[in-house]
């Protein structure tokens, strides 16, 4: 690996201070106590609402139990400090509070500040056009994207294949076809997700009909998903609740390799190959290793209420999955729909195979099951790179709060593909953590106003478009091993988590001492 990385550069925003997320009414403090946090995060976790499905004002309702009062805003200029040996990586404007927090460093070296901006403060900014929902306009790229897989295969299949006689040329072709209605099928994959978010219409009926019937057509476990979507949404990096890429902790990282923890800066760097195998494995199986063994999943299921996660584990056989109504991940209320989820994906197997037996495995293969792969393969892609980047944060329980975990998200650029086809998803992702329930054809507007309200807490990786989101999963995967406090923490900043990695550009993992224990 070359020993000059450049890493993205974070989007400049303006010089407004976000508010106070943990500001009390009883008292003058800007930090509540790890207990106070401690309570909020409880009532959060303990709501029977899910955040996929909260209108406006239950997100409001859900800032309130974050946030007793929100303090006067005011202006100010401060920048974070920049690594001068990384040139193009700039924290944009912003006000930057000052703490008790110590210095905290991001995997570039870029001092940090931890967030204090509210959940209403950035609903407030927003436009009220853009919450506005459209059946109408939803169902209309339903079927622009249905007709679109529809002339794909038609073009393909009675048009450009039968014009060519060579083998090598026919195969190309072919290829071709199953890149193009990847991207086409993901569309619909992200309408769906649209309808787990009841972003859809103002119908709850409509949206979970619609997502039900597109998600089981893609293989997705509607209801049993959009729960699990929902936990993940409530406790966005959280080290111990969030639900997807959830990093290794440098004690888990270090038992990976049979190694102790202080041992893990003697390790030496990862080969590339051994980079580019994982990575390999990651976008062909990622998505269904997820969903049968919850793979990047948290771990800590004994927390799960009423005992339904004792003595269960992520892995094979250890009764975390999004097929079993007993799973930690859901509630006993939950059995219904988690069953309804099986029952769709049943039938869109016996669909398949009637479909295989009536015109044949090349048909199924090339029309269905490579480009499913294809979905698989870009939604494991953008969710990765949606929450794992050398500049985001994760927090401990004592640290986390929504908003800090909702501005724990970047936004990417996938060009025309990841507008046209894709519908926007990667480009707006921070707006949809902090409000779940805006369409994503008003996203673009709502981000940008937005932007002024997150300061410097607002990040995007914009560079190089197309080929800088394809890349930028190599750089991710290079620098993201696993997360620990940064050396100068103190305070509740210790509770602040950036990756770390063994190469030598980067903020180099903490040093420890050996344990006296194994001293003496």
């Amino acid at each position: 690996m070359s020993s000059t990385m450049v890493p993205p550069s974070v989007a400049p925003a303006s010089v407004l201070e976000p508010l106070d997320l943990t500001a009390s009414s009883s008292s003058s403090s800007l930090e509540s106590t790890p207990a106070e946090r401690s309570q909020s995060q409880t009532s959060l976790s303990s709501g029977e609402e899910d955040t996929m499905e909260m209108e406006p004002l239950d997100l409001q309702r859900l800032d309130a139990k974050l946030t007793s009062v929100g303090k006067s805003t005011a202006t100010a200029t401060a920048t974070g400090s920049v690594n001068p040996h990384q040139p193009s990586t700039q924290i944009s404007e912003g006000a930057l509070k000052p703490s008790g927090h110590g210095t905290l460093l991001d995997t570039y070296g870029n001092e940090f500040k931890i967030p204090d901006v509210s959940v209403s403060q950035v609903r407030a900014a927003i436009p009220k056009h853009c919450f506005v929902r459209s059946a109408r306009r939803s169902l209309g790229y339903v079927a622009r994207d249905l007709i679109q897989c529809t002339v794909n295969w038609c073009l393909f299949r009675y048009v450009l294949t039968p014009r060519v006689h060579s083998a090598a040329a026919s195969t190309l072709l072919w290829a071709l076809f199953t890149l193009i209605q990847g991207f086409i099928m993901t569309g619909l994959w992200v309408l769906a997700h649209e309808c787990g978010h009841q972003a859809f219409s103002d119908s709850k009926v409509l949206n979970d009909t619609v997502g039900f019937i597109l998600h089981s057509a893609l293989g997705v476990p509607y209801f049993s998903w959009k729960i699990s979507h929902g936990k993940h949404h409530k406790a966005t990096g959280h080290i111990e609740r969030d639900q997807v890429f959830v990093p290794s902790t440098r004690e888990r990282y270090a038992s990976k390799f049979g190694r102790m923890v202080h041992e893990v800066t003697e390790m030496a760097e990862d080969a590339p190959i051994v980079t580019a195998l994982t990575l390999i494995g990651q976008q062909l199986m990622g998505w269904n290793l997820y969903l049968t063994t919850n793979v990047t999943g948290h771990r800590h299921h004994h927390k799960a209420a009423n005992g339904r996660g004792v003595g269960k584990k992520n892995g094979f056989g250890g009764g975390v999955n999004h097929f079993d109504p007993d799973s930690p991940i859901f509630d006993q209320k939950d059995r219904h729909l988690i069953m309804m989820s099986d029952v769709g994906l049943l039938t869109t197997v016996a669909v398949l195979t009637l479909i295989g037996m009536k015109f044949g495995a090349f048909v199924l293969t090339v029309g269905y099951i490579i480009p499913y792969l294809w979905v698989n393969n870009w939604l494991v892609w953008i969710t990765y790179l949606q929450h794992t980047d050398p500049t985001l944060p994760h927090y401990d329980a004592s640290t986390w709060s929504f908003a800090r975990g909702a501005s724990a998200t970047i936004d990417r650029e996938f060009g025309f593909i990841g507008r046209y086809f894709m519908h926007g998803i990667v480009e707006t992702h921070v707006l949809h953590h902090f409000v779940c329930t805006i369409p994503f054809y008003n996203a673009d507007e709502a981000t940008e106003a937005i932007k002024p309200i997150l300061g410097c807490h607002y990040r995007s990786n914009t560079q190089g478009g197309i080929l800088g989101f394809l890349k930028a999963i190599w750089t991710s995967a290079r620098l993201c091993c696993w997360v620990e406090p940064s050396e100068g923490a103190e305070g509740e900043g210790k509770g602040v988590l950036f990756y770390r990695n063994n190469n030598k550009n980067c903020v180099p993992p903490v040093k420890l001492d050996l344990p006296a224990a194994i001293q003496s």
